[in-house]
């Protein structure tokens, strides 16, 4: 198992990851990263778990939107800005590291 260092709010985390994944968990940290700092600029500071269990809602809404989006064969949403990344292929780790954060977004609202 690799270990990467992201930067979330200011803030440097230690994240475990497979082998080879370093680079995607870093990409998938700066765009939460990204949600993260929006919601402080908009609601201030509340906390670092208060504004990561709410950037994770908002990546969780984004997520169900677009699956409900491609179930009603719709497509994905196009946005105006820069072009994203395609997304990776199944089965290269991604559902299970969304899964492993979801249980951990779980455990720590249960201590709030």
């Amino acid at each position: 198992m690799a270990t990467v260092t992201v930067e979330v709010n200011g803030r440097s985390y230690a994240v475990g990851c497979a082998d080879g994944q370093e680079e995607r968990v870093a990409i998938l940290a700066r765009q939460f990263d990204t949600h993260v700092r929006q919601i402080a600029g908009d609601v201030g500071h509340v906390g670092d778990l208060r504004l990561f269990l709410m950037a994770s809602l908002m990546l969780a809404d984004e997520l169900h939107e677009a699956r409900q989006r491609l179930e009603n064969g719709q497509g994905p949403v196009v946005e105006d800005g820069p072009k994203k990344a395609p997304p990776p292929p199944p089965g290269d780790g991604v559902a299970e590291a969304l899964n492993a954060v979801a249980a951990r977004i779980e455990k720590i609202c249960q201590t709030i």
